[in-house]
């Protein structure tokens, strides 16, 4: 799964990577971001704009808006067996901003991994997206991350990964109509373009969030 990650880059180097024209709200680098937090995507209902969304994906039907917290990450193997991901999958995906992601690996002592791009300060990871209102009202937007089973390099930390799409590939991923050429797109990301360092457990609650979280343990010592 994928349930925290990192936007660090400033606001001028994310208008320039994705041709943003701009934001709904002000930005704020996220050392920690994880799930039910307001953060940003890129949907291609507004390529060009950075939009913030609630991080748990909350179907149109739902009773309640706490569904979303089981909603994080949506499997690319089984993602059109369920209409909650199916319906979303052709007419609702985004661009999940990020400049690292954190794993935990899958020892007696639970190290978390904070893992990035080589050579690029900032990737997209595949998304979905959603609007719902609840009972009294409310409009909430939601998104998940989805993922695929873990490349070479992933798998010494963790058996799934993030979708990373590639470059070339993002504006495919907003825009395609074709079903074959979206379902193409959710593969690994080449395992010899990645890299991961060990980070402090300060990552570990959601409540911890500074700069201090995406610095190496060595750094810390």
């Amino acid at each position: 799964m994928c349930g925290r990650f990192s936007l660090t880059v400033t606001e001028a180097e994310l208008n320039l990577r994705f041709e943003l024209e701009g934001g709904d709200a002000p930005y704020v680098p996220r050392y920690n971001g994880a799930p039910t937090q307001l953060l940003a995507v890129i949907t291609g209902e507004n390529p060009h704009r950075l939009s913030f969304y609630r991080w748990g994906l909350i179907p149109p039907w739902a009773m309640d808006i706490s569904i979303g917290n089981k909603m994080i990450n949506a499997r690319a193997e089984t993602i059109t067996e369920k209409p909650s991901f199916r319906v979303p999958l052709y007419s609702k995906r985004c661009l999940v901003p990020s400049d690292g992601f954190y794993e935990w690996k899958q020892d007696e002592l639970k190290q978390p991994y904070r893992i990035f791009v080589k050579n690029n300060p900032v990737f997209s990871m595949a998304g979905l997206w959603e609007r719902w209102k609840s009972p009294e009202g409310e409009l909430v937007e939601s998104f998940n991350i989805i993922t695929t089973e873990a490349n070479s390099f992933m798998k010494p930390i963790h058996s799934r990964m993030p979708v990373i799409l590639k470059p070339e590939n993002e504006r495919k991923w907003l825009e395609s109509k074709d079903s074959h050429e979206i379902m193409e797109l959710l593969t690994a990301y080449p395992p010899d373009l990645m890299d991961a360092y060990p980070v402090s457990k300060l990552v570990n609650s959601p409540r911890n969030e500074a700069e201090v979280i995406i610095r190496p343990i060595e750094m810390l010592m």
